[in-house]
């Protein structure tokens, strides 16, 4: 599986608190290793975000992706659910 980040993504990603951007790393390990565990709550967005998904860093936090194709997902923003939605 090929994994990329947006620009975005990165400058979200480098704001955030040192102990936020851990627990990112633990949870994008996670991510790779097994998509669907629990632990992420992963799933899909609706409306105008359809064909978004979304995965929990923290109870607060969380980070979007999309599938370019079946093999290459690529990460799209980190934030708080009040500024992601």
């Amino acid at each position: 599986m090929q994994i990329d980040f947006y620009k975005s993504f990165k400058k979200q990603y480098s704001k955030l608190p040192k102990k936020i951007q851990r627990q990112f790393d633990e949870r994008f390990l996670l991510f790779c290793e097994n998509q669907f565990h629990s632990l992420l709550n992963y799933y899909e967005l609706s409306g105008k975000l359809a064909g978004i998904y979304s995965i929990n860093i923290t109870s607060d936090v969380r980070t979007q992706f999309y599938y370019k194709s079946q093999d290459y997902i690529i990460f799209l923003n980190i934030g708080t659910h009040s500024k992601l939605y």
